[in-house]
């Protein structure tokens, strides 16, 4: 019997244990598979929490559909019949100058395929938009140097894009730095853009063209009941899978029979012991780091060079009455040029439906992006408090919330700063003497949901089930 040991029980581990499985009883192999999650709860930033008729996320409300990796988990699950989009007729805001601005209609991501609509904006500086437009005479840069996102962005696009639209959308994403974060390891097909078609404006448009007769999907959904529906599905489905929760991995070491390597050993915090033939390890790489310390120091160097930063989420619930904006939208950005800790705000309950009773409104706060991690250094009351006077400012509110809630993600969100790519190849292989051992998780090759459960495929494909 093969023994395979999976660390870490967010989307990622859990995934890779169900795709696992479906392997193995498709190949007709006899394997033991054991998960183990060091908090006490599954689903690691997926946490969705029902509060009377209040349906909160306390970390991703949706995933995007452009990469099909979720949807099709979703209906291997027998979840299709459970997935939404957001309400029809919402636009997404954008504080420039404490006011809200529309985002500018028919553009690809931040690249403008709609003169029209980017000429009209009063989001940009005549400047700014004449700029914009000359990104068609912008020449290619065919020298290879890795560039970073905001560098790549400002030399085809200008500086206005960057810090009023781009920036906020991509704090989004990776609460990131634009100029630290890579190009080629966040988003690589902007530079194919470039390459094949000679710019940005260009390659939108002929990419439009290209997916013209698949329009009328939307750019993101989630499930009816909040994104832990698609856990409780995982876990559901994992009838062959030995789970341990509240108990973290403390020592990862191989074993020697005859002075070869064979096998690894586990040791939990409980002190008990698993011994394993293949051990994916799904956790974030400051604590895959130490795990690979005795095993191999020069992999455990590499994943400490990935940094993490922290965020936090407050939810807040209102009387409808007790609101002066109307909230026809699904919420806005706030560029790093406004000076506000409060980095976006989500109205879940104009953009899903289903998210707060009749006559009432619930809304989302996010703090904490790269640069701007002290606030969360307050107590839950201040961040509460905070969040109620960043949005009140914006959106009119009347009176306190009758409901409040706060999620903090320490350490949460990785950070694919220049040379990841090349960091990660060193990681590889380092890493390629200890067959069966396998990485996985938002730390490496995509954070979003759908990255994470391809990145969960790709891993339960290279566990070795054969002796």
């Amino acid at each position: 019997m093969k023994r395979v040991v999976i660390v870490g029980g967010g989307i990622t581990g859990l995934a890779t244990a169900y795709f696992a499985q479906a392997r193995a009883r498709a190949s007709g192999q006899d394997v033991e598979i054991t998960l183990v999650e060091s908090a006490p709860r599954l689903g690691g930033k997926i946490l969705t929490e029902r509060v009377g008729d209040f349906l909160i996320e306390g970390g991703p409300d949706a995933f995007i559909t452009l990469k099909p990796w979720a949807i099709r988990l979703c209906e291997q699950l027998g979840l299709a019949d459970q997935l939404i989009v957001p309400q029809p007729g919402r636009e997404a805001f954008i504080l420039y100058r404490d006011r809200l601005r529309r985002l500018p209609p028919g553009a690809m991501g931040f690249i403008p395929t709609n003169f029209a609509s980017f000429w009209q904006s009063d989001l940009f500086s005549l400047w700014g938009k004449m700029r914009m437009g000359l990104e068609l005479l912008v020449p290619t840069q065919r020298d290879g140097r890795e560039e970073s996102l905001g560098g790549f962005i400002r030399r085809r696009l200008g500086a206005e894009p960057l810090e009023r639209l781009a920036e906020p959308l991509l704090a989004g994403v990776y609460a990131g730095d634009a100029d630290r974060l890579s190009l080629s390891a966040t988003f690589p097909q902007l530079a194919i853009l470039e390459r094949q078609h000679g710019g940005l404006i260009r390659g939108a448009l002929a990419h439009r063209r290209a997916v013209k007769d698949q329009r009328g999907r939307p750019l993101f959904m989630t499930l009816q009941s909040g994104l832990n529906q698609l856990i409780e599905a995982l876990v559901a489905r994992l009838q062959n899978v030995r789970i341990i929760t509240g108990q973290s991995v403390t020592e990862l070491t191989r074993g020697t029979a005859r002075r070869a390597p064979t096998g690894y050993h586990l040791r939990l915090a409980d002190a008990r012991a698993l011994a394993a033939d293949a051990v994916v390890l799904t956790t974030p790489a400051y604590v895959t780091a130490k795990l690979l310390e005795l095993l191999s120091a020069e992999s455990a160097e590499l994943l400490t060079r990935i940094s993490y930063v922290s965020t936090a989420i407050v939810t807040l619930a209102f009387r409808s009455s007790d609101i002066t904006h109307a909230l026809e939208g699904t919420g806005f950005l706030v560029p790093r040029s406004e000076g506000r800790e409060l980095t976006a705000s989500t109205w879940s309950s104009s953009k899903w439906p289903g998210r707060a009773p009749a006559g009432s409104v619930l809304v989302r706060g996010f703090f904490g992006r790269a640069g701007q991690e002290d606030v969360l250094g307050s107590n839950d009351e201040a961040l509460k408090r905070l969040a109620y006077e960043e949005l009140k400012s914006i959106l009119g509110f009347k009176s306190e919330p009758i409901l409040a809630r706060v999620h903090r993600w320490p350490k949460a969100m990785p950070q694919y700063e220049i040379g990841h790519l090349e960091r990660l190849a060193q990681l590889e292989g380092a890493l390629s003497e200890h067959s069966g051992l396998i990485l996985a998780g938002a730390a490496y090759r995509g954070i979003g949901l759908p990255d994470c459960i391809r990145q969960a495929q790709e891993a339960a494909e290279r566990i070795p089930l054969s002796c």
